[in-house]
């Protein structure tokens, strides 16, 4: 049995929206699994092979991104990229998900060529941790020609996401709604392209699109990059309960219009946060906490510690994973943060909400440290400890 045992925590973030920030200051970590959450008192239950000295600084659980687009491996052709992944998990993100893989060379688009694509995807995710990070590949591009029985083979086989509907040949709503249904019927999460075209194949989808196909994620309704007219936007926001995908390669006074409009109705549980990486925009390693920082500065109505639940428990919640919270049972991912050197903020969520990236100083994951001291942020103020 392994004993991790983080303590003297300043802020510990909750990853749950509806409760942001935990009055506790210790967690204990066994075999991978957060254990227990609460004050000094639960340390002398345990015997530790592991301790943590937090020092004052601030835990959060390990982000997650819900939208990567892949190849094989921590590798993309688009951009001729490699470690993208590897370089992100310095920016505090986890778990990747990918969101369709379709900057594959050569991409089958036939029945056959499109089931073998995503159980590849995903069989060879599941064994592949690029730093150290969880990696859901696989996901599945919708294409002519599937049927119902191959939705239940895919998920048999562990496919459990579709990616972007409208990156493949199935475009029209009227195809896709029933090859969603299956898909849904067979316990996967649906993703849905929204927005104006962001590579040569794929399509322009409006709202009304999304709505006659009722899938489970509205994907970068800011835009990837193009974003749909504010009406549009409203129209989600207003007539549907769907889930709202934001990314950083978006644009950004749509992104400010969601998080302002699901604020006021009390909605904030219903946005997603991802990259989109890598993309015409590139690969960003910190787009989440840049996201989480715009949010916490530039958006009336989004806390820091909001801002982070967003990136953590509502993203967990929508794929599925027992991650992304920190609370007894959930896989024990974490990102030890602090306010960056030099900052106006006095801790990692003041420095949020002033608009500046916090130093990541651990990244922990199933109570593994993968990361000590980021290679891309700017040094924590103050340093925990392995003691």
């Amino acid at each position: 049995m392994s004993v991790l045992i983080i303590k003297n925590i300043g802020t510990m973030v909750s990853g749950d929206i509806k409760n942001p920030i935990l009055d506790a200051n210790t967690v204990v970590v066994e075999n991978g699994v957060i254990k227990e959450v609460g004050g000094v008192e639960i340390e002398k239950k345990y015997t530790a092979e592991s301790v943590i000295d937090a020092n004052g600084t601030t835990l959060i659980p390990g982000i997650i991104d819900t939208h990567v687009h892949p190849v094989l491996g921590d590798f993309s052709p688009r951009q001729s990229i490699v470690g993208f992944m590897e370089s992100s998990v310095h920016g505090g993100i986890t778990t990747f998900i990918s969101a369709g893989e379709p900057h594959t060379p050569g991409r089958p688009k036939d029945r056959a060529g499109t089931k073998a694509l995503a159980v590849l995807g995903k069989k060879s995710s599941m064994n592949f941790k690029p730093g150290g990070a969880k990696f859901h590949g696989g996901s599945l591009i919708l294409e002519q020609g599937l049927i119902e029985e191959d939705f239940k083979e895919l998920a048999a086989e562990g496919v459990d996401v579709v990616g972007e509907v409208g990156l493949g040949t199935v475009k029209k709503p009227e195809d896709a709604a029933p090859m969603v249904k299956w898909a849904k019927e067979n316990g996967m999460t649906v993703m849905m392209h929204t927005g104006g075209t962001s590579i040569p194949g794929s399509s322009s989808i409006s709202a009304n699109d999304v709505i006659a196909t009722d899938p489970d994620v509205v994907s970068h309704i800011n835009g990837g990059p193009t974003s749909i007219p504010v009406e549009e936007v409203d129209k989600l926001i207003d007539e549907t309960e769907l889930s709202l995908e934001v990314i950083q390669c978006g644009n950004f006074r749509i992104l400010k219009h969601v998080a302002e409009r699901l604020a006021e109705k009390g909605q904030l549980n219903r946005i997603l946060m991802g990259t989109d990486a890598p993309s015409g925009t590139g690969v960003i390693p910190l787009s989440q906490i840049r996201t989480m920082s715009y949010l916490a500065s530039c958006c009336e109505g989004v806390s820091a510690a909001e801002a982070i639940c967003i990136g953590t428990g509502n993203n967990a919640d929508k794929f599925k994973l027992n991650r992304g919270k920190i609370e007894a049972g959930r896989e024990a991912d974490f990102v030890i943060m602090d306010a960056p050197m030099g900052s106006a903020g006095k801790d990692a969520l003041e420095a949020l909400e002033v608009g500046d990236l916090p130093g990541i100083a651990f990244v922990i994951v199933d109570g593994n440290v993968v990361v000590k001291k980021s290679k891309n942020t700017p040094p924590a103020t103050r340093q925990p400890s392995i003691v």
